[in-house]
């Protein structure tokens, strides 16, 4: 077949397909009626739309009742959907109203602060549940595949954004974190039906084969990819080569220097003039200094690159610390919460020393956001990786206690992972994903990074233990893959949350490592730490992880779409003969020492307690395509 023809045979499939989910459950129930002998139906024909639609939902009954009530007669699955998401928004939208109400009525400083974050991240899961049901009403035929992963990755932005609402309630007194907790039930239940929904659809393309849905480089010859072919408008050539080169060498649009050689000597002052909701790259060039802010990017703040003098030069720094009072959202120094954010030669700090506890030095809350040659120093949760898809290439991140942390798909390339010296009665760990409904496409991933010890806190590495990650959440998942894993790291690897709770539901695996701490000989045997194969790691690299050939390349930052090394030929996937760490295209640069503190004692808070709900029913090929029967 030519390709001319091949291109109109994927087309015409995928129109079939849009149409099909339009008017296919009327159909499907004419079918039947037929297959009855034209019998009486016990059932309207909406009524069993929504049932079917609600099959593979964990929450069955919220989901029938609610569209039984708000959808009115539809037949449409597309509609239903929509109805699905707007419902959802509507429950949280009340229970930021009940917060509000509640901060009225508490005079407890934390909880006032947790009570308020309530507001905010309420309008932020609203925000992606009004996206998803903005993007179900614009299908384009040839971006089916696009819209899944941007629908699944806003729902589980929504979900994580209730689920910190509720985290910010550790160790407040009264009941205002249980009542947050009712309010917000629904809502998380509606949210959780919307994104089973969506996988399933997702999960039923892709066992059918369908060229187009299951595999976006079947069509790479036939037609154009965003980042082979054409740029995207909000990259314009000049800007792109930006990141290549030095801010100097090209004009930005704003300029940020303490010696006021630009136009403000501060961050903030400058937030002013960066235009909102923009659809092209505006450039903030921030000139060496260090800067003593508390720096937000707002929403609005769409398609910013921000650039300094290197991640050592240009330095933002604060000190906001859980021990002060602060809670945990809130401690960072600088948040990211505009979509397409990119940040080059930038530091990020939180100077509160490990004594302090949590102390956020960078939030990360921006769909396709990129940071190239970056720093981010503190000691425990040093980065809160928090929601979307985010790729961080040739950063400097150091830290103790959980410093990489959040429910983000983030994926790490030629990072360099820095564990610093904690309080004498704490252990380190790297990470700490915080993935909590298991249809969630988020996790950790760390390509070709390495992980080694601050030169402090070396000396003490056998009596002070080290180790990969824990379960912060009942379905955390973090992969490691073809990096450099030095003696630090404890031989089991990785380090219980608090009793059982997650180690039979998480994922964490480790692929062609190398290095001291690389055997997997003696690794913990929980369930949930994996052996896989070549075929299911490459899931977790950057083109299909995050979709990454999307977005990345066209930025000029240097992306490896997938594996870097061979891959192993033993089948436990042991570490083998690798070279060393292939050399990166910006060397970071070494951390700084440590912050000389006075170090008074104490013990890492205790985690929330958990109620791990029972793992959903997988249901298999021939049943997912029975699910799609209500599209077909």
């Amino acid at each position: 077949m030519g390709q001319g023809k091949r291109r109109i045979t994927v087309i015409s499939i995928s129109s079939l397909v849009l149409v099909a989910m339009v008017v296919a459950v009327t159909i499907g129930v004419s079918q039947n009626t037929s297959g009855l002998n034209h019998s009486r139906q016990e059932v309207t024909t909406s009524t069993k739309a929504i049932k079917n639609l609600c099959e593979p939902t964990d929450y069955k009954q919220v989901c029938v009742e609610s569209l039984t009530r708000s959808a009115g007669n539809t037949t449409d699955p597309k509609e239903l959907i929509r109805v699905v998401f707007q419902v959802a928004k509507e429950k949280i939208q009340e229970a930021a109203r009940n917060s509000t109400l509640l901060q009225k009525l508490h005079n407890n400083p934390r909880t006032k602060e947790a009570l308020g974050n309530c507001g905010d991240l309420a309008e932020a899961a609203s925000n992606d549940l009004e996206r998803s049901f903005d993007q179900m009403g614009q299908i384009d035929a040839s971006k089916f595949d696009d819209l899944l992963a941007n629908l699944k990755t806003w729902l589980s932005g929504a979900i994580t954004y209730q689920e910190t609402c509720l985290d910010g309630f550790e160790n407040t007194t009264g009941d205002a974190g249980e009542k947050m907790k009712e309010y917000l039930r629904t809502g998380m239940q509606l949210t959780s039906n919307g994104l089973a929904i969506v996988t399933e659809i997702s999960a039923a393309l892709s066992s059918m084969n369908i060229e187009g849905f299951n595999n976006r480089r079947l069509l790479s010859h036939e037609l154009p990819i965003l980042g082979h072919d054409e740029f995207p408008t909000w990259v314009d050539a000049g800007k792109r080569k930006l990141l290549a080169a030095g801010a100097t060498t090209f004009k930005p649009d704003l300029i940020v220097a303490k010696d006021g050689t630009g136009k403000y000597k501060t961050i903030n002052e400058a937030l002013k003039d960066i235009p909102l909701n923009s659809n092209k790259t505006f450039v903030l060039y921030i000139k060496e200094g260090v800067y003593q802010e508390k720096v937000q990017f707002n929403r609005t703040m769409t398609h910013l690159m921000v650039v300094g003098d290197g991640p050592t030069k240009t330095k933002i720094t604060g000190g906001l610390n859980f021990i002060d009072g602060v809670t945990t959202f809130h401690t960072a120094t600088v948040v990211v919460l505009g979509d397409f954010f990119i940040a080059k030669d930038i530091g990020f700090e939180n100077s509160a020393g490990p004594e302090k506890h949590q102390a956020v030095a960078l939030r990360v809350g921006a769909d396709m956001s990129i940071f190239y040659n970056c720093q981010m120093d503190g000691y425990q949760d040093t980065l809160y990786a928090h929601t979307y898809r985010q790729f961080y290439r040739d950063c400097v991140i150091t830290g103790t206690i959980d410093f990489i942390f959040g429910d983000s798909a983030a994926v790490f390339q030629g990072c360099t992972l820095v564990v610093r010296k904690p309080l004498d009665n704490q252990a380190n760990i790297v990470t700490a994903q915080g993935r909590k409904d298991n249809r969630q496409p988020t996790g950790i991933v760390l390509q070709n990074c390495t992980i080694t010890a601050d030169p402090a806190y070396y000396p003490v590495r056998n009596q002070i233990k080290s180790y990969l990650g824990r379960p912060w959440k009942e379905y955390s998942r973090t992969i490691i893959m073809e990096s450099f894993i030095d003696d630090l790291i404890q031989p089991e690897g990785w380090m219980p949350w608090n009793g059982t709770f997650g180690l039979d539901t998480c994922f964490y695996t480790e692929y062609n490592n190398r290095g001291p701490s690389a055997s997997k000989a003696n690794r913990a045997h929980w369930k949930g730490v994996k052996k896989v194969t070549k075929a299911r790691m490459e899931r977790f690299t950057a083109s299909q992880f995050i979709m990454g050939g999307t977005w990345i390349p066209v930025t000029g930052v240097p992306y490896t779409p997938g594996f870097i090394f061979p891959p192993p030929t033993n089948s436990s996937n042991a570490p083998t003969a690798v070279p060393p760490p292939v050399p990166q295209a910006v060397t970071p640069s070494t951390a700084p020492p440590p912050v000389t503190q006075a170090v008074t004692p104490s013990t890492v808070p205790p985690p929330v307690p958990q109620t791990a709900a029972p793992a959903p029913s997988r249901t298999s090929s021939n049943s997912k395509r029975g699910f799609l029967g209500i599209f077909f």
